[in-house]
């Protein structure tokens, strides 16, 4: 099954819901990074939040 792409992060959380909620279930400080990324679909949305938990 082909994933959707969306323009940006706030296309994606808007249109999606599997995205708003994980979106919205990430902390604070895991949302302001995701934010600051080039987000287009769900995969990317965990891989960026999984990258910066790691790192952080």
């Amino acid at each position: 099954m082909s994933e959707s792409v969306h323009l940006c992060l706030s296309d994606l959380i808007d249109q999606d819901l599997t995205s708003y909620e994980y979106f919205h279930s990430l902390p604070a400080d895991v949302r302001q990074q995701v934010e600051e990324s080039d987000v287009r679909t769900f995969s990317e949305l965990q891989a960026c939040a999984e990258e910066y938990r790691r790192n952080r």
